[in-house]
Formats: structure tokens, C-alpha cells, sequence
């Protein structure tokens, strides 16, 4: 029993770590796998900022503002609703204003050397609609 309760409650902790850290990954497969809508000059108010650390991401709720298709202004969303503006420097790897590709922005590292992502995740694509299979005589 009590080997039982060890291997639930090791397999929910592992389970929840997985989805606070594989966040970039399932929406990048996502955005592969759909497309995006382009990203259009104006402040996205439902993004998702992945910050990567070795290898792992975690998702945070925020808003970027857009102009000449450039990210200019971040902002990161505290639990009660407020925003607050990432007030420092940041950039591409080549240290311009990053853009948007397919849904995702490019690699962003800021002056505290931090990585991370813009996930436009309300430009997501549906899904494609799907035939209903049916199954053979035995399923009636």
C-alpha cells in the first residue's frame, strides 16, 4: 500500500514537472504541425514568454507589443491580473529587435543573459477536420 501511494504521488509530482517545463517544445510541435496566422503590429495581450534553462522551459503568462513586425515592449502578468514591463534590453541573437516565425519568436536574450521565447499561441491554426472512421460488423 504504501508503495503504491509512494509511486502515485511520484508519478503526479513527475507529471506536473513535466508540464511547467516542456511548455516551448509541445507549442513549437503544435505550430509545426498547424501553422500560424501571421502577427500583426499591435499589443497581444494572450502571449506566452517560455524562459529556457538548460534544456527546459517554463510558460508565463504576459503581453509583447508589436511595430514593424519587431518585438519593442514585454510585459509578464502577475496571478492578480497586473502586468509588469520587462524594463531592460533585450534582443536576437544578433542583438536587433527580435521577430515572429511561424507563431514563435526568435531565440530573445536580455541583458541579464536570460533566454526565452514570445508563444502568439491565439495564432495557432485549428485543426484540420478529420474523417469519422467506423468500425466493422462486431461494433453494431
Amino acid at each position: 500500500m504504501k508503495k503504491t501511494l509512494l509511486l502515485l504521488c511520484l508519478s503526479f509530482f513527475l507529471t506536473n514537472m513535466y508540464a511547467q517545463t516542456g511548455c516551448l517544445q509541445e507549442w513549437r510541435s503544435a505550430f509545426e504541425k498547424r501553422g500560424a496566422y501571421s502577427v500583426s503590429d499591435d499589443m497581444h495581450r494572450k502571449v506566452y514568454i517560455s524562459f529556457v534553462e538548460d534544456g527546459e522551459s517554463t510558460c508565463f503568462l504576459g503581453k509583447v507589443r508589436i511595430e514593424n513586425s519587431k518585438i519593442v515592449s514585454i510585459f509578464l502578468q502577475f496571478e492578480d491580473g497586473t502586468y509588469e514591463l520587462m524594463d531592460m534590453k533585450f534582443g536576437n541573437k544578433d542583438n536587433r529587435p527580435p521577430g515572429v516565425i511561424n507563431g514563435i519568436s526568435e531565440e530573445i536574450i536580455n541583458e541579464e543573459n536570460a533566454h526565452f521565447y514570445v508563444i502568439f499561441v491565439e495564432k495557432l491554426k485549428p485543426k484540420q477536420k478529420e474523417y469519422k472512421t467506423v468500425g466493422g460488423p462486431g461494433d453494431i
